[in-house]
């Protein structure tokens, strides 16, 4: 979907339905450092809700991250963290489900910045809609 996206090798992507457990459904690495990017899939309808990113480059050039499951798992959204809030808006809003495509930035065969790349998937969707995601608040 994003160019800039295609040569990491070490990405994936699960569905979420309204009443599963996330903590089960969630197929990204553990310890992974990148971006993920969320299609809403309702009413025969696909489009890009959420583009976010896990990891940061200190100045020091350590990566500090807790990891692209745990970030997607229970970061926070809509008040409350993701593995609860989220079956609760697609319950309240009719989606009939999400797909979570994940993609590893850093990592032994690229070190690119998570911020980085999530600017540049960003940029690229504002440059194509003329707005953010409906699910990202700033950028």
């Amino acid at each position: 979907m994003f160019d800039e996206l295609e040569k990491y090798k070490s990405w994936g992507h699960f569905f979420f339905n309204p009443d599963d457990d996330l903590k089960k459904v969630c197929d990204a690495p553990k310890n992974g450092i990148g971006v993920y990017y969320i299609l809403e899939m309702s009413n025969d309808e696909i489009q890009i809700v959420f583009i976010d990113s896990e990891g940061k480059v200190d100045n020091n050039g350590e990566i500090r991250s807790y990891g692209l499951y745990h970030n997607i798992v229970n970061g926070n959204q809509f008040g409350f963290p993701r593995n609860k809030s989220w079956n609760q808006k697609l319950k309240k809003e009719g989606i009939d489900a999400l797909d979570i495509y994940w993609f590893e930035t850093f990592d032994e065969e690229n070190q690119d910045s998570p911020t980085y790349v999530k600017a540049l998937i960003m940029q690229s969707f504002i440059s194509l809609h003329g707005r953010l995601p409906k699910w990202n608040t700033e950028f």
